[in-house]
């Protein structure tokens, strides 16, 4: 008995192949426009406006990971390469002795601050302003639902970022 091949018609195809375009060309696109103007990249900034709106600008390291869709591993990687910089730094936690907090440093907060805007400004040309409010709205909600399908579990604890 042959084997049927699972097919797609036009739409899904279409749709498929439109999503997987962008998140290939999104990603370098924001790293590169990070690393010229604030040599970081796109992750790096995550971590670093994560720590910047954080109560004391600190955050442990296990809800920094859930907070920027990362593994311990990555995070801690990222974490002691932005600390020799000079951005972070890493302390022992107060009520955790097993853990480990981040917290952003005055040099880190300044270049969060001056990446900002040209981030936005980035972020505006290649999405935000090609959209209407109701494409945008879609886009939301089709974000939310495949977030919602990669993460079932919610090990990056997406809930409290959706509470928002």
């Amino acid at each position: 008995m042959a084997h049927q091949v699972p097919r797609m018609d036009e739409l899904e195809s279409a749709a498929w192949l439109s999503l997987v375009g962008l998140t290939e060309l999104l990603p370098p696109s924001l790293d590169a426009q990070l690393q010229t103007d604030a040599q970081l990249t796109h992750f790096e900034f995550q971590v670093l406006s994560t720590l910047r709106f954080a109560p004391e600008q600190t955050v442990q390291s296990k809800d920094l990971a859930a907070s920027t869709n990362s593994t311990l591993p990555r995070l801690s990687h990222v974490v002691t390469r932005l600390e020799q910089r000079g951005l972070v730094r890493k302390l022992p936690c107060p009520t955790d002795r097993r853990a480990t907090n981040v917290q952003l440093s005055d040099d880190g907060r300044r270049i969060v601050i001056r990446a900002t805007g040209g981030h936005i400004d980035h972020v505006r040309r290649l999405v935000i302003d090609r959209l209407d409010r109701d494409e945008l709205a879609a886009l939301a909600k089709i974000g939310t639902t495949l977030n919602r399908a990669l993460d079932p579990s919610d090990r990056f604890a997406r809930h409290i970022r959706d509470a928002d």
